[in-house]
């Protein structure tokens, strides 16, 4: 893996020679991981004409959400109540002769980047904008096996709970034994808070599970994803509890489920963000259910769990191959309950099968 991080960090090296800087400070932690390997808390990358240096306010640890560092990559590890790594690291890049850093201004506070030019008020500095970030997009075959298992550990997890029994748990409860699952099946934790929402809280994205009870008759949707060697997926799907759907379940169901499969099928590469979201959102539209729709339909997912590209109606680009989104459309209504479905794909060449459904827990409106 050494050489696939140093290979990342010279495509970077590179691009900003073109663009006339000499050296360039990463700060954004994901950032740091994808070049680095690792990134203890508060570590930045020096980017330099001929080295490279990860500075940080203490050593590495044994944590797994941090990472492991690149063995091949200079590590410099501040002296207690060392100041600001990225401070030292703009003095390095001064005394090594630099005349110009770029740095992701994105990222850094307005105090940190005039720190940064009060400790090395010879450097230039410019922005590095989302260099990185637009790297990060088409992930390689790496990347995509590790979101491979953390989507088999998240299925795994969700399908362990549907064999439980519900009716009488809390929302808050399901979701804290379904963190704990992920963890037991490998995963470093789970790749972002867990949604578990039953009768009228049930289809709203983003919910925070409350003390509300499984109920009978209630539809139950779930999202959740583990975090597996940095990498995040994310699966939702909804259930009906202990009896036969009702017809309006079934009939909202049904037209999510369209909508899905819809975006789903119109994946591929060159086809434009805002045209997968068409796809869904017409759907929903012409039901009466467009407003229901989130602004955007999906996103990429990997070392964040919301990363470029956006699947939405403004979003401008292309898909490539190799990038992994996801794909959730849902619909509340209020003060009934609704449905979401929530799929990882990556997606593929028509010759090559494809989009490749990464999360495989059945979408059949099951009662539990």
């Amino acid at each position: 893996m050494s050489q696939v991080f140093a290979d990342r960090r010279g495509r970077l090296r590179g691009r900003c020679a073109a663009a006339g800087s000499a050296a360039a400070l990463v700060s954004r932690p994901a950032n740091v991981r994808y070049l680095a390997g690792g990134s203890p808390p508060g570590s930045v990358l020096l980017i330099g004409a001929e080295d490279d240096v990860l500075l940080s306010p203490r050593a590495p640890g044994d944590d797994p959400t941090e990472g492991r560092v690149d063995e091949g990559l200079r590590q410099v590890v501040l002296p207690s109540a060392g100041g600001d790594p990225a401070v030292a690291a703009a003095d390095l890049a001064q005394r090594s002769g630099a005349d110009g850093l770029a740095v992701e201004e994105h990222h850094l506070s307005v105090a940190r980047y005039r720190a940064l030019g009060s400790a090395a008020p010879q450097l230039r500095l410019g922005d590095l904008g989302n260099a990185v970030e637009q790297e990060r997009v088409v992930k390689d075959d790496d990347e995509i096996t590790c979101l491979r298992i953390a989507a088999e550990i998240t299925d795994q997890a969700l399908g362990e709970l549907l064999e439980s029994i519900l009716v009488g748990r809390t929302e808050r409860h399901l979701a804290l034994e379904l963190e704990r699952r992920l963890v037991d099946h490998g995963a470093d934790g789970p790749a972002f808070p867990t949604s578990v929402a039953t009768g009228p809280h049930s289809g709203r994205g983003g919910h925070r599970p409350t003390d509300r009870r499984v109920e009978e008759g209630d539809f139950l949707s779930v999202c959740l994803g583990a975090d597996y060697r940095g990498y995040r997926c994310e699966i939702g799907r909804t259930f009906v509890i202990g009896t036969a759907p009702a017809d309006w379940q079934v009939e909202l169901y049904d037209l999510v489920f369209a909508a899905q499969r819809a975006a789903r099928e119109a994946l591929a590469p060159g086809t434009a963000y805002r045209d997968v979201d068409r796809a869904a959102r017409q759907l929903l539209d012409a039901a009466g259910h467009g407003a229901s729709l989130a602004p955007s339909l999906g996103h990429g997912v990997g070392l964040e769990i919301q990363e470029d590209p956006q699947l939405s109606p403004s979003a401008m680009g292309k898909l490539d191959a190799c990038v992994p989104v996801t794909v959730e459309p849902g619909v509340h209504l209020p003060g009934r309950g609704g449905v979401r479905i929530d799929d990882t794909l990556v997606v593929r060449q028509e010759a090559d099968g494809g989009p490749e459904l990464l999360t495989i827990t059945t979408k059949e409106l099951l009662a539990l």
